[in-house]
């Protein structure tokens, strides 16, 4: 049961992005040139990459204060799957914004303030990612790596409200002061943007912290076997 799960969510999200893809590029109307024109449509996948990256990051966020407190092989590994999507969805977020910014600005970036704290933090999740894959398994470094994944959630937050804070280009579509999305599709679109990019946060969460708990039992297993091996003995 438990490994027909991950199946059967694969399968889900598979479905929800065989219909959210073509619905979002046929079935939405295209923006003005100004606003970017067919580029618009990455806004149905770029706003839910954009949050996917909060949920990845808040994930990160709750197993390191978990591991801090009380430290195991699991919340360990949920917090690196945590990094790992929000590095995996900060690129997508880093990628397609200035395709978008393009046709919209004519320049691939500008030092916005919400690009700028973007970027800081899909560093730190980088940052998290690197630690844990190349500074070994000893506890100091597991901490090392928990208490950068409780700060870095604060820096998203500030990503969230550096267009309140500073201004900026970047443009407020929905949410408070936003634009709003006009035609009724457009809505229908990045609902269903919104539910194959999180189902596949989940998915990619579920698979890569069973991995990293994988991992860890193999060489805990490994270092008993060479400790009590006749060598050492």
């Amino acid at each position: 049961m438990r490994g027909a799960l991950p199946t059967l969510l694969l399968a889900i999200t598979a479905i929800a992005f065989g219909v959210a893809v073509p619905f979002a590029f046929l079935n939405t109307p295209t923006a003005q040139l100004a606003a970017g024109g067919l580029a618009q449509k990455i806004f149905y996948f770029h706003v839910p990459a954009a949050v996917a990256m909060y949920v990845g990051g808040t994930v990160c966020f709750g197993a390191s204060i978990a591991y801090l407190l009380r430290d195991t092989d699991q919340r360990d590994a949920l917090a690196r799957a945590g990094a790992e999507v929000a590095v995996l969805f900060g690129a997508l977020v880093l990628s397609s914004g200035p395709l978008w910014a393009k046709k919209a600005w004519g320049v691939y970036w500008t030092w916005d303030p919400r690009l700028t704290t973007a970027l800081l933090s899909w560093s730190i999740y980088v940052a998290i990612v690197v630690l844990r894959q190349f500074a070994g398994e000893g506890s100091a470094e597991r901490r090392f790596a928990a208490a950068i994944g409780v700060l870095g959630w604060f820096n998203l937050w500030l990503v969230h409200l550096s267009v309140q804070l500073w201004g900026g280009n970047h443009p407020t579509v929905v949410g408070r002061g936003g634009g709003g999305l006009g035609d009724p599709r457009m809505g229908q679109a990045l609902g269903l943007g919104f539910l194959a990019v999180l189902l596949l946060t989940a998915v990619l969460v579920w698979l890569r912290t069973r991995l990293h708990v994988t991992e860890a039992r193999l060489e805990r297993a490994e270092q008993d076997a060479l400790a009590s091996s006749p060598e050492n003995t």
